[in-house]
This record gives structure tokens, C-alpha cells and sequence, in this order.
């Protein structure tokens, strides 16, 4: 079996790498060729392109990159035709990947969706195309299989990739001591996103707030892809300031709090059971825009699933060094910490219902794949058959 995975992103990148790891469990002779990166690359799959090098965030970005994101598409539609493999499975990333899909689909290739794009917040038109360019979709937020439903189409819920593999490092007390960070202080961890244009608009801001907290250490989750230097750079002014690279995880588990940046990061932030403080910050450009199209209450994914605020969102100009200060003095108290718990808790449950959501896509995708392609042969030995007997006669 021949599989090829596109994911554009940091977390594209972790999911797909345990989607491989669990393809390969139940395809013994499966071979894997992907967009992604390091974690993918691990896994086994041959890396084509790395996710670094598509990251383009906000309106005014992919305009201004609009050339070099042409050339991808032309690079990845050929890459899959001398490939020819049995199924594309596509991973988030929806600017690029819807796009592969309808281009996969006329093809005649397979098309598979693990994890969804976030139409629920905004381009709803876009269920369309998913319904009549992706084969199976597989989804892995509670309230994405009733969105679905509400526009006449099935879906599988898999369970959440983050929750069981997060819950494993919480239990286990080794891993606390591997941290390579000396201090002899509270951890605040500072996590301003994967992206260098994400970075530059939010790290600054988040260093500001470590010199109102002297009794704890501030450390940078510095994001896989981005050069000492471009960090160095930005540390300099705060040589308080600590920084570790690609163990971001290894980092929650012995925070105290965090300042996350938006997305995938704020549940990691949850699971791990660290109260939070939600930073958004983009192109002013790009803000207004995506202002006036997003129609969700909550940019987290934790309020989202939790359908209320259980952690402050400080978005745009409201993300500034006093409105940080003081957001975070709140979750270092006492009683929002215990609020913030047992919101977490029951998060964890809800997560948790579905299972190992790898796991299950891979038993999902391998049931799929392997149906159709005997229903293909099936509907090919039919058409033979006619021919066979007249010619016996």
C-alpha cells in the first residue's frame, strides 16, 4: 500500500508522524511519502517538502508569497503522479490542501481528510467542496460530527491525537526530571507559535512580562525550524530569560503557567494541566479581515470544546504588556487556578472518549482503503467476465 500524507504545520507534522507509525502496524509491506517534517521524516515516510518552508500566515502573507505557493502546487501534483499512490491523506493545512484534494480527486486518486479544517469558524462554503472532493472524512473535536451533520454529511470521530499521548507523559514521573533548564523557580512558559511572522508579532510582547515576575523563570519554547540566532536576537535584552528547543512538551509538564499563542498549543497547554493565558497577534491587515469572516465566540480550542471561558483570550491590541501582567498575576492565584483544574479535568474526559484517535484513523483508512480497492477489482472482473464467455462459446 502506497500512502501519501500533506501536512503544512508543527502539529500536522505530530499527528501525521503517529498516523505513519500506526499505518504501519496494520500495513507490514506500506510505504509513505509526505509533506511534513522531522517527526514525519522519523516515522518513515520520505519527506518531500518541509513544513517550514509553506508556513505562510495571514491574507496579507500568502498574497505577498503568492508565487512561491504556485510553484508548490505544481511541485506536489507532480511529486503524486510519478508516485502514484494509493490514497492521499490530508492533514489540516485547508488553504493548500483543500485545493490538492478537488486537483487528487479529478485525478482519480483516493482522498482522505484526518483532521478537519476549521470550517466551522469561518468559509463554511467550503463543506462543500469537502463533500464533493474528500472520500472520508475524519474529525477529532466532539462537536465536529454534529457541524457535519447539520450539512448532510457523515463523518468519523476518531478521538483527539493529543490526549492520550499527553496523558502518558503526565504519568510519567521520570520525565519531569529531564528538563534541561537550572532554576530553582517556578517555570512560566513562554509559547509564541512555530511561525517566524507569529513569533516576531507575539515574543516580544511575552519577554516584556518577565521583568514584573522576577520569583519565577520565564523559558522560550523555541519551535522546530527556527535558527538559534533568530532567538538569540530577541532574548538579548532578557538574559533572565531562558530557552529550550523542541521539547515543548518536556517544558509544560514543569510549568507552573503559560502565555500560548493561538491554536493547537492552548489544548496542549490544558492537557498538560497548565493554566493559561491565549495570545493572538497578527498583521493588522490580516486582523481586520479575519475579523469581519471568523463568526466562532472563542479563538482556543479550549473555550471552543468547553463552549465558555475557561481561559482569558487577549487578542490583537488587547495582547499588550499590562493587559499580560495582569491576566497572569490572576492565574498564579489560588482560586482561578482551582477553577482553571477542574475545567481541565473535565476537558480531559471529554477528549479522552474517543480513544487513540491515530489509532483509529489507521484502522479507519486501512478498512476504507482496502474495501474500495476490492470493489474496484470486483466491479473490474464483472466487466471482464462477458468477454471470457463468448469467447469459450
Amino acid at each position: 500500500m502506497k500512502y501519501y500524507l500533506i501536512a503544512g504545520e508543527a502539529s500536522g507534522d505530530l499527528h501525521g508522524s503517529n498516523l505513519v507509525k500506526s499505518l504501519k502496524e496494520k500495513n507490514a509491506g506500506a510505504i509513505f511519502r509526505c509533506w511534513g517534517g522531522d517527526l514525519m521524516q522519523a516515522a518513515g515516510a520520505i519527506l518531500v517538502k518541509h513544513y517550514r518552508e509553506l508556513a505562510f500566515m495571514g491574507f496579507a502573507e500568502v498574497i505577498a508569497n503568492i508565487g512561491t505557493i504556485i510553484k508548490n502546487f505544481k511541485r506536489c501534483k507532480q511529486d503524486i503522479q510519478a508516485y502514484q499512490p494509493d490514497v492521499v491523506i490530508f492533514i489540516d493545512y485547508p488553504g493548500f490542501n483543500l485545493r490538492m484534494a478537488k486537483w487528487a480527486k479529478q485525478q482519480g486518486y483516493m482522498t482522505i481528510y484526518y483532521i478537519s479544517p476549521q470550517v466551522w469558524a469561518w468559509k463554511e462554503k467550503r463543506v462543500e467542496i469537502i463533500k464533493k472532493y474528500i472520500d472520508k472524512m475524519l474529525v477529532i473535536l466532539p462537536f465536529e460530527k454534529a457541524f457535519y451533520a447539520g450539512h448532510g454529511m457523515e463523518v468519523e470521530y476518531v478521538g483527539h491525537p493529543l490526549a492520550d499521548e499527553i496523558e502518558l507523559l503526565r504519568n510519567d514521573p521520570d520525565q519531569k526530571k529531564k528538563l534541561p533548564v537550572n532554576t530553582g523557580k517556578p517555570i512560566i512558559a513562554l509559547l509564541p507559535g512555530s511561525r517566524k511572522q507569529e513569533i516576531l508579532k507575539k515574543l516580544p510582547v511575552m519577554l516584556q512580562v518577565s521583568r514584573h515576575f522576577p520569583e519565577y523563570q520565564f523559558v522560550v519554547a523555541g519551535a522546530p525550524g527556527q535558527e538559534d540566532d533568530f532567538y538569540n536576537e530577541l532574548l538579548a535584552p532578557y538574559p533572565n530569560v531562558q530557552r529550550v528547543s523542541n521539547i515543548t512538551y518536556l517544558l509544560l509538564l514543569n510549568s507552573h503557567a503559560a502565555l500560548v499563542t493561538s491554536g493547537t498549543a492552548t489544548l496542549e497547554t490544558a492537557l498538560f494541566g497548565v493554566p493559561e493565558v491565549v495570545c493572538y497577534k497578527g498583521g493588522n491587515i490580516s486582523y481586520q479581515i479575519a475579523k469581519r469572516l471568523i463568526k466562532i465566540k472563542y479563538i482556543s480550542l479550549v473555550n471552543l470544546i468547553m463552549d465558555k471561558e475557561v481561559v482569558r483570550e487577549l487578542i490583537q491590541d488587547k495582547m499588550n504588556e499590562d493587559n499580560l501582567v495582569t491576566a497572569l498575576r490572576e492565574i498564579l492565584s489560588d482560586e482561578p487556578r482551582k477553577r482553571i483544574f477542574a475545567d481541565y479535568g473535565y476537558l480531559r474526559q471529554i477528549l479522552s472518549e474517543g480513544g487513540n484517535a491515530a489509532d483509529n484513523a489507521a484502522t479507519s483508512i486501512t478498512r476504507y482503503v482496502l474495501s474500495k480497492n476490492s470493489t474496484a477489482q470486483h466491479h473490474q472482473q464483472t466487466e471482464q467476465e462477458p468477454a471470457c464467455s463468448t469467447t469459450s462459446r
